[in-house]
C-alpha cells in the first residue's frame, strides 16, 4: 500500500511522448485519500541540487525509512496526480517534518 511520505519511482514521459525516464517522487496525498482513490498526489524530486524557489533539500538524514544515494531537492512547485498502478517501486519514506516543509512551500505557491 502506498502511503503519504513514501518515495516512489515513477515513469515520466518526455514532452514529445516518444520516450520516458524513471524519476523519484514523494507522495503528499493523505493516507485516507490514497486508500479510497485510484490516484495519488506526488511532488517531484530532482538530483539537481541548485536552490530555487519552492525547493526543499532532502538528504539521507531526512529519511525515516530507506536510504538516498545522493542529495535531492523536492520540487513543491512540481505536483502531479498519478494512477497508483504506474508506481514502479517504493524505496523509502521521508520524516514528517519534510512533509510539513512541502505543505508550507505549497501554500506559499498558491497564496
Amino acid at each position: 500500500m502506498l502511503k503519504q511520505r513514501d518515495i516512489i519511482l515513477i515513469p515520466i514521459p518526455f514532452t514529445d511522448l516518444t520516450s520516458q525516464k524513471k524519476r523519484p517522487a514523494v507522495i503528499i496525498s493523505s493516507d485516507n485519500y490514497n486508500e479510497t482513490h485510484e490516484d495519488i498526489v506526488v511532488a517531484a524530486l530532482t538530483s539537481n541540487v541548485e536552490s530555487r524557489d519552492f525547493t526543499i533539500m532532502l538528504t539521507g538524514d531526512d529519511m525515516e525509512e530507506g536510504t538516498l544515494k545522493v542529495t535531492n531537492m523536492i520540487r513543491a512547485d512540481k505536483v502531479y496526480t498519478l494512477n497508483k498502478s504506474i508506481a514502479l517501486k517504493t524505496f523509502g519514506r521521508v520524516q514528517p517534518d519534510i512533509l510539513s516543509k512541502i505543505k508550507d512551500f505549497f501554500l506559499k505557491l498558491i497564496a
